[in-house]
Order: structure tokens, then sequence, then C-alpha cells
């Protein structure tokens, strides 16, 4: 009888066709995920327009959805842990699409509001899910560059938004941007028939068939054996409180860090995204060239994310993020000042390269802080405490741009959340995160499997 470590099978795997279709279904549905996040605040000013709603108002109206995400990344992150991440993962793609699809249909911010915090529920939630499914399945080498890859599919959909809109709204209204984030609904059976389950929950529920069949796409020269068991390393058995797991073994502090940091990020994430176009617009630029600035900050954070992940797998991912927050603090603070055209787009990519780009990084480094059993949980109560930072910058912002300051202080305040998150990641205990775990007890290639 053999006891194979599923956690060491998946560490020691070779890149495959397996690992692609994985990687090719997480990022579309992050592409999908960062349109239904994007579309607000592209079409925010012509909202503000149509409705007659005061900036102070419209920063509420966006931050509705981000309130959901608050909710759904907690309960959908955690969640999946117990009902299998594939069926989580279905849910949070019908929340987001049918509910942004809805907010199309609206005509008050009451309304609006409300759709949008339906909305929220699967934006919120499907993130933490598919960063737990591409870390657990992905090759210990190429892990965080596999992850920041199909987290950079949150950009492409803030620039099809960008691109879609500039087109859309001129010619048919706010409304078409919003119902046009209907159509992933469709795909909901082909994501529950080719993503693969978790394998922790399919060891959990003792579904040895469908693991068997996993195990044998994740290793191509796996050979099923009668009296194979599958097994996790014994820290990474989830008990009944997986909440509890995340202050346990010294990791109590590192997970308040995580937290802060998320906050921070989130902060600076979602008062560009909200009110970037605004902004520019009130500096004198036109609508279209606006959204084109909006176009380049997810241009950036797609080249952020990738090259971050790409730095992550050869160096300290620690390092690799209390670099990109110091570029952060010092790219947004630069956006206030007056700079040639050609020199404000560079800036403008530095920022998103180091506020969108880096949120995915520290996605990755939750991702890989947190054993396999828990990582949805950790992931999941990270991004939605994060949230509370992502619910107030539309609100904060919008009251700072109500006050009719100098742009220049518009954009400090957005700069001075990533100082406090350069702090918060230093203070990170590395030593206590289950990758540094996997590194000190890395056995020889073949290990995964004993014979008993």
């Amino acid at each position: 009888m053999r006891q194979i470590d599923v956690h060491k099978l998946a560490d020691e795997a070779r890149f495959n066709r397996f690992h692609a279709l994985i990687l090719l279904w997480c990022a579309l549905i992050i592409i999908f995920d960062g349109y239904d996040l994007a579309v607000a605040g592209i079409a925010l000013p012509s909202i503000m327009k149509e409705m007659g709603v005061t900036a102070t108002s419209a920063g509420f109206m966006v931050s509705s959805a981000l309130f959901g995400m608050m909710f759904g990344a907690i309960f959908l992150g955690t969640v999946a842990d117990r009902i299998g991440r594939r069926r989580a993962i279905a849910i949070c793609i019908l929340l987001f699409s049918v509910f942004t699809a809805a907010a199309g249909f609206t005509s008050d911010p009451v309304t609006f509001s409300v759709t949008r915090f339906l909305a929220g529920l699967g934006i919120g939630g499907v993130m933490p899910n598919v960063v737990a499914q591409m870390t657990e399945y992905s090759p210990r080498k190429l892990r965080g560059t596999l992850v920041t890859l199909m987290f950079s599919g949150y950009s492409v959909g803030g620039m099809l938004a960008a691109l879609l809109g500039k087109g859309l709204i001129e010619s048919y209204g706010w409304q078409s941007v919003f119902l046009a984030a209907g159509l992933p609904a469709v795909l909901i059976p082909l994501v529950l028939r080719s993503l693969p389950e978790s394998m922790p929950y399919l060891i959990r529920t003792g579904q040895t068939a469908a693991l068997q069949a996993v195990v044998s796409r994740l290793v191509p020269s796996h050979r099923p054996q009668a009296g194979d068991t599958f097994t996790l390393p014994a820290d990474e058995k989830a008990g009944s409180a997986p909440i509890q797991r995340l202050f346990q073994d010294g990791r109590g502090f590192s997970t308040v860090m995580f937290w802060v940091a998320f906050f921070m990020c989130l902060f600076m994430v979602y008062a560009l995204s909200s009110w970037l176009a605004k902004l520019m617009a009130s500096a004198g630029y036109s609508l279209g060239s606006a959204l084109t600035f909006v176009l380049v900050l997810n241009f950036g954070a797609m080249l952020g994310a990738i090259g971050g992940g790409w730095l992550a797998d050869r160096l300290p991912i620690k390092h690799v993020l209390i670099g990109m927050y110091a570029l952060a603090a010092v790219s947004i603070t630069l956006l206030g000042y007056p700079m040639p055209s050609a020199a404000l787009f560079v800036v403008v990519g530095l920022a998103g390269a180091s506020t969108i780009g880096t949120q995915i990084v520290t996605y990755a480094y939750a991702g890989q802080f947190y054993p396999m059993a828990v990582r949805g949980t950790g992931i999941g109560w990270a991004s939605g405490v994060g949230r509370s930072g992502a619910i107030l910058a539309p609100i904060v912002i919008g009251v700072l741009v109500g006050m009719s300051l100098p742009l220049q202080q518009n954009f400090m305040a957005m700069a001075i959340p990533a100082v406090i998150a350069v702090g918060a990641v230093s203070m990170i205990n590395h030593r206590r995160s289950a990758s540094a775990q996997e590194e000190v007890e890395a056995a020889p290639v073949g290990a995964a499997v004993k014979e008993a």
C-alpha cells in the first residue's frame, strides 16, 4: 500500500497541459471579475451626470460593491474549504455576472447601490478562491509566476472595460457596459466540468476515484495502484475551526500584518480605479483622454503583476513587495504634479504596476504563507478585512474631490497608505510561512509517494 502526499506531488510536478488549463480558466474568471469591478469607475462620470449625484454620493455608490466584496471574500473564501472550491467559484461567477448586468437596468442611486452590493459578493468571493486554486496546483518553482500571471487577468479586465467604455458609453449610454457583464454566466457549466476540485476537499470527503483522476492529470507518469491512500502533511489538515488556524504556529502577528497590507493596498487600488478618470477629467482632459489613463493604469498593473511574480520566484517575495509598495508611494505622489504627457503616461503606468500589480503579488504571498487546507480561509480573511480599505477609498477621495482641493493633495492622500504598507510587510515573519517550512522540510523528488 502506498501513501501519497498530494502537497508534495503538486510541488514537484512538471508544468503540463493540466496546469495550463487551470491557468487559462482562472485567468479568464479573473478577467471577467476585473471587468465587473472596473466598469463602475469607467462609467462614473456619465452616471453622476445622468443621475445628478454629487461626488460624495457617487463615492458611496461605488463603495456599495466594495462593501459586498468584503462579505463575499470572507464568507465565500471560508466556505469554499467546506463545500468545495469549484462550487464556490461557480456561485461567485453567477453573482457578479447577473447583478452587474442588473445594475444597467437601474435609474436611481439606491437601486444601483443594491445591485452593486450583490455583485460585490461574487467579485470579492472569487478572488481568494482562484488564488487558492492556482497556488494549490502550481509547481513550487513556478508558483509566484503562475499566480501573478493568472491574476494579471484582473488588469486585462480593467483594460477591456476602458476600451469598451470609450465606444459603448458615447454610443449607447453607460448602461451598455454593465449589460455586457452578464455574458460570463453562460460559462458556468464549463467551469464546473473543466476545473479540478481542491485536493484537500476530495480527501476530506473520501472521493478517492476523483482524486486518482486529478493526480493522474497533475502527474501523467503517476500510475494508480489498488490500495493507494492520499494524505496531507499533519499540519495541513484543517480542523473544525479553520479561522483559528490563521493565528496558530506563530502566524498570528503576521496574519494581522497581512490584513494591514491588504487594507492599505486595496485603499490605493480602489481610490485610483474609482477616481482617476474623474480627477483627470477635472484637470482638463477630455473623457476619452481620461479613460486612456485608466487603460494605461491597467496595462501597467499587468506588467507589474507579471514582473513582480517573476521576481518573487527569484528573490524573497517579501523584499519584492516592500520595493513595490515604496514605488507606489513615489509614483502616486507624482501624479499630482504637472509634467509632459509622455512622462505622465509613464507615471500612471508605474502607479498601476505598484498598486494593482502589488496587490496581485500580495495575494500570491498570502497564498504561499498559509497551509493548503486553510489557504482559502487565510486569503479570504485577508482580502475581506482589506476590503474595508477599498470601501473607504471612494468615499474618502470623493469627499476630498467635493472639497475642491488641489490635485496634489488628492494624490498625496492616496499615497500615504503605501508607506504604512511598507512597514506592515516588513514585520511579516516569513519563517512561519508554509512556503518557508516547505523549503526547510523539502524531501528528494519522489518522496511524495511512500510505501507502507
